[in-house]
C-alpha cells in the first residue's frame, strides 16, 4: 500500500442521480452505490474507488483524502506540524478517519482503509 499521497477525491453534489447521470456520460465513469446518500467512483481497473460523490444541499469545495497505514501517527503528524484537526477520527464503512485544516485553511482527509 502507498502511504501519504492523495489517492480519493469527494465530491458535495446537489442532485446525486443527476451526478451519476452526467459523469456516466460524459467520462465513462461507473458508481458503487451505498445506500443513495453517497456513490464511489470506480476507477479505470473497474474494482478500486478513487473517489466519491455524497448528496450536499450546498456544494463545496472538493475533500482530497490522504491515505495511510497509521491513522493515529497521521493525527498526531498533523497537530505537530501546525494542522487544526475539524473532525476527529471516526469510523466510517471503508474504515477510520479524521478532517484537517492545513495552516493556510484547507480543507483535507487522512483515511485508514479497513483491513
Amino acid at each position: 500500500m502507498n502511504a501519504h499521497h492523495i489517492d480519493y477525491l469527494e465530491l458535495a453534489v446537489t442532485d446525486l442521480p443527476s451526478s451519476r447521470t452526467f459523469y456516466e456520460s460524459a467520462f465513462g465513469w461507473s458508481f458503487n452505490d451505498y445506500g443513495g446518500m453517497y456513490a464511489g467512483i470506480v476507477g479505470p481497473d473497474g474494482k478500486d474507488e478513487n473517489g466519491g460523490m455524497y448528496a450536499s444541499e450546498t456544494p463545496v469545495a472538493p475533500l482530497p483524502l490522504i491515505r495511510t497505514a497509521d491513522l493515529e501517527a497521521a493525527v498526531a503528524a498533523v497537530e505537530k506540524a501546525g494542522g487544526t484537526i475539524t473532525e476527529a477520527p471516526y469510523d466510517y464503512p471503508g474504515g477510520r478517519r479524521f478532517i484537517f485544516t492545513d495552516p493556510s485553511g484547507n480543507r483535507l482527509g487522512v483515511y485508514q482503509p479497513a483491513e
